[in-house]
């Protein structure tokens, strides 16, 4: 049997595909995106997605699915999603030989040695070290991060939770948002500024006023729509949570680049990356990144990249039951 199952499973939504693992870079036969509060787990949303679905489920061998929180044991508790999943009884209730699961960043991470250039937009060039370390950050409805290592011929990827590390604040700006969030939660990480929610946090510590362009924090995605109004420049106060943002963004990939020594690069991920470039390639991600001193020349020197495909945590999952 030559096709796997790979899945990433989000906190918001979850993509499930097929995979023929025949060929360099993993062939994908068929992918659907499910609502993840939609099921009671993942089995349930397992057995929805290969209900008369072409390839059969008899023609997968093996299964990995990138999961939003700690792995421990081949079992995890997601960190934003009431979901307890157990590789066991995955393979169990599906007759596969082996199910792996891993940390989403993991997962996005074994993606990186099958990307081709049109997959990623390039913020900073650099001179990458061969066999250098190659961090990645991912932002998201939370914060992932994750480092690949050179081990025994090959790139290797680290699990890690330093999303729920204390946040850093910078400037009187984020302060502000450390005092908001510290009176409303009692402590503010990381993933409390960079995430989707993480920018409703800012916009209710610094937006000013109204908002003109009248986002509702109660409405289905407020994150979206203070970035839709920030960046058609229809609320400057709008603008400047969005700003805050991708300075922490950048500072926080410039944090990582350094305990992890990314001399072969870092990549930026997850949901928001891709539909807010344009902010990104602006200069403050890339200079709150270099913004290290005294490391600004060496962190000068390290690539920094945007993944573009929406699929590539998926990708990643099914590569790394070919390089099982």
């Amino acid at each position: 049997m030559t096709n796997v199952l790979a899945g990433d499973v989000g906190g918001t939504s979850t993509r499930l595909g097929i995979f023929d693992i025949t060929s360099p870079r993993p062939r994908t036969l068929v992918i659907r995106t499910f609502r993840t509060l939609d099921f009671s787990g993942l089995p349930e949303m397992i057995s929805t997605f290969l209900d008369g679905k072409a390839p059969s489920a008899s023609s997968i061998g093996s299964a990995c699915f990138g999961v939003a929180g700690p792995v421990r044991d081949n079992v995890a508790d997601l960190t934003n999603v009431p979901w307890h999943v157990d590789a066991g009884d995955v393979a169990r209730t599906f007759g596969l030989s082996q199910v792996k699961l891993l940390n989403d960043l993991e997962a996005l991470a074994y993606s990186l040695p099958a990307l081709i250039d049109s997959e990623v937009h390039v913020l900073q060039a650099g001179r990458p070290v061969p066999k250098g370390s190659i961090a990645i950050i991912a932002s998201g409805t939370g914060l992932g991060e994750t480092v690949l290592h050179w081990c025994e011929g090959r790139y290797r990827a680290h699990a890690m939770e330093a999303g729920h590390a204390d946040f850093a604040p910078r400037t009187d700006r984020d302060v502000a948002v450390l005092r908001d969030l510290s009176r409303r939660r009692g402590r503010a990480s990381v993933e409390d500024i960079v995430s989707g929610h993480g920018i409703v946090n800012i916009y209710r510590a610094i937006h000013e006023g109204a908002c003109t362009s009248g986002v509702n924090l109660d409405g289905p995605d407020p994150a979206a729509a203070i970035t839709v109004a920030a960046m058609s420049g229809t609320c400057g106060s709008c603008r400047d949570v969005l700003d805050l943002y991708v300075d922490a963004y950048g500072a926080e990939a410039g944090n990582l680049a350094l305990r992890t020594l990314s001399t072969g690069g870092v990549f930026v991920g997850g949901g928001i990356a891709p539909k807010i470039l344009s902010a990104l390639q602006a200069g403050r991600f890339i200079a709150a990144f270099r913004a290290k001193a005294p490391f600004e020349q060496m962190l000068d020197a390290i690539p920094v990249k945007v993944i573009l495909n929406s699929d590539a945590g998926l990708l990643g999952a099914a590569n790394f039951c070919s390089l099982s």
